[in-house]
């Protein structure tokens, strides 16, 4: 295998036939069965968010749960990196609660700040950085997601587990 690409509902895996057996490989692939849950190596990823962002409300009502009832709700599940993408350090969080499911926005904003915290369909997700985006804002942290000065420059890999916290 060269390389994977794991999304939402699919796995790009980049063979090299000339020395793999590439039928061997599909069949494995089809016979494996997703082990869900975190890494057992790390401890839930901690980030502190400031809950004022522009679609809060709209969540709120969206949901039914009110501004306080979606801030009680991102925060009280711990959540699971799935996958990465989009933007380097951009991670797709599963895991949370079902309620908070609500639809991209029906116009994407031409510019998202970076740390922005944000809801589509069953995702949450911080932005690395700047960038145009159509979820749902609910908030805002100072973590960064992506510094490439770190080691690795991902704060969130796939199969971490992360916990958003209130910030005071």
């Amino acid at each position: 295998m060269v390389d994977s690409v794991p999304a939402a509902r699919t796995l790009l895996l980049r063979i090299d036939a000339g020395v793999t057996d590439v039928g061997r490989v599909a069949r494995c692939v089809r016979r494996t069965e997703p082990r869900p849950g975190a890494r057992p190596d790390a401890g839930p990823v901690e980030i502190p968010v400031h809950y004022d962002g522009e679609d809060l409300s709209e969540v709120g009502r969206l949901t039914g749960l009110g501004e306080r009832g979606v801030i009680d709700a991102h925060t009280g599940r711990e959540w699971t990196v799935a996958f990465c993408g989009f933007a380097p350090g951009f991670g797709y969080l599963v895991g949370g609660d079902e309620r908070l499911r609500v639809p991209r926005r029906s116009t994407p904003r031409t510019r998202v700040p970076a740390g922005a915290v944000a809801l589509a369909g069953e995702f949450a997700s911080v932005y690395p950085r700047e960038s145009p985006g159509g979820w749902q804002l609910i908030g805002h942290t100072s973590i960064r997601p992506w510094d490439i000065d770190r080691d690795p420059p991902a704060l969130m890999l796939p199969g971490a587990r992360v916990r958003f916290v209130e910030a005071s």
